[in-house]
């Protein structure tokens, strides 16, 4: 099998790890890729959002699966031109999509679908968010209704601020805010079935102690030791499965990933968000776990064979990953500094860098090229051993002005 990845961060640099290890893949090719996926992939200069681009590239390479990664392709329908061609593609068609592009879509599907979320208001202009902000009281949650790459949710005490936000955005969702430990699951979908992959959590929050701005992620780990036996199983029956079967009766099959982000609250489970794509950094955690080889469990997903019985194996232990942002992440990240250490952190035992925001300078130095640089994953026997490994790897590399969290997956490692 010819396989072509969409997109140049972490995420499709876990993704193409993952598909180099499966022996059906013959042939890996990225677009864009980073320099990580360039170690293991053939990458392609091209803008993954050009639906004209991708296909012809899909075509010239002879693909037979196109992954996307990143939700942007998605949105600007890259999937459905891939599937009008012919060409296998792993990703939802631009309507599918919606899931993610618009928060008040997902609101009207889940309802359709009568899956568990908070209650919610979507708000064309300043009026009808004081309002909103007013009904549900502090803490306030306002969600800009498009994508935002995981950084347009403001949740805050403060009503200015939270007015603020909404005047910034054309359309927002405001809602009730959900307490409790949030999870995330992936499940690959058909269009019809839908099979779950293993629970990770993220942390969203810059800074230690969850302090600081929304990012889009700053670390992840799985599995998690804490949550509730048959929590997976209550996702499928009560979330995943009925927006599937949901999609699939307004006419528009989700073929992808469908990626829960559940907040675990003191009233029962509930939805806080739908993406379109696997989530970045807890797809880095979960692909490394996965003995199941990727490349068929994807175009069993893109062709429509996907058998609903699978069961996935897993290798035992645990991964962490640690996010490495560049410096000012995530207002305005600094680019252009150098990046050494990784041949020091690629011999930590259990440990290896992937690349998110990379590139080669004109001397062929190692480069910030983004906000978030590198994910340092580390794997052990349990969560406590996977973090040793991946600070340990951390601690090698240097960049200058870099900053990261010290403290993701510290308090399941106890």
């Amino acid at each position: 099998m010819r396989v072509l990845v969409l997109g140049s961060g972490g995420r499709e640099h876990a993704i193409a790890r993952a598909l180099h290890r499966d022996p059906s893949v013959t042939a890996l090719h990225c677009a864009p890729g980073n320099p990580g996926t360039a170690e293991i992939a053939d990458n392609h200069t091209l803008d993954p959002t050009h639906p004209t681009a991708v296909v012809e590239l899909a075509g010239r390479l002879r693909a037979g699966l196109v992954v996307i990664g990143p939700e942007a392709p998605l949105v600007a329908g890259v999937a459905d031109a891939l599937r009008a061609a012919g060409i296998p593609c792993f990703g939802p068609d631009k309507e599918a999509a919606r899931i993610e592009g618009s928060k008040a879509f997902a609101k009207e599907v889940m309802a359709s679908a009568k899956v568990p979320t908070a209650a919610a208001r979507v708000c064309e202009d300043a009026d009808e968010a004081a309002e909103a902000l007013d009904e549900f009281g502090p803490p306030y949650v306002v969600k800009d209704d498009g994508l935002a790459a995981g950084k347009g949710v403001v949740v805050t005490d403060d009503r200015s601020a939270a007015l603020d936000h909404a005047a910034a955005c054309e359309r927002v969702v405001i809602e009730d805010y959900l307490d409790g430990p949030e999870v995330s699951l992936f499940a690959l979908c058909d269009g019809q079935e839908a099979v779950p992959l293993m629970p990770a959590q993220d942390f969203k929050r810059a800074y230690d102690n969850d302090a600081g701005p929304n990012t889009g992620g700053m670390g992840a780990y799985t599995p998690l030791p804490w949550i509730p036996e048959g929590l997976v199983d209550e996702v499928m029956a009560t979330v995943v499965q009925p927006t599937v079967d949901e999609l699939r009766r307004r006419e528009t099959p989700y073929v992808g990933v469908l990626y829960a982000g559940l907040a675990l609250t003191s009233k029962g489970l509930r939805v806080v968000e739908f993406n379109a794509r696997f989530g970045d950094p807890e797809t880095q955690v979960v692909l490394d776990r996965l003995a199941t080889p990727l490349g068929g469990l994807l175009q069993a997903c893109a062709i429509g064979g996907l058998s609903p019985d699978a069961r996935l194996s897993w290798h035992p232990g645990a991964a962490v990953t640690v996010v490495i942002a560049a410096e000012n992440y995530p207002a305005s990240p600094v680019k252009g500094d150098v990046i050494t250490g990784l041949e020091e952190a690629a011999q930590v035992p259990g440990a290896y860098v992937l690349h998110a925001g990379t590139q080669r300078d004109v001397e062929g130095n190692l480069v910030a090229a983004g906000g978030r640089v590198l994910n340092v994953v580390g794997t052990g026997p349990d969560v406590a051993a996977a973090r040793i490994a991946a600070y340990e790897a951390t601690a090698k590399i240097r960049l200058r002005g870099s900053h990261h969290r010290t403290d993701i997956a510290l308090q399941a490692s106890h």
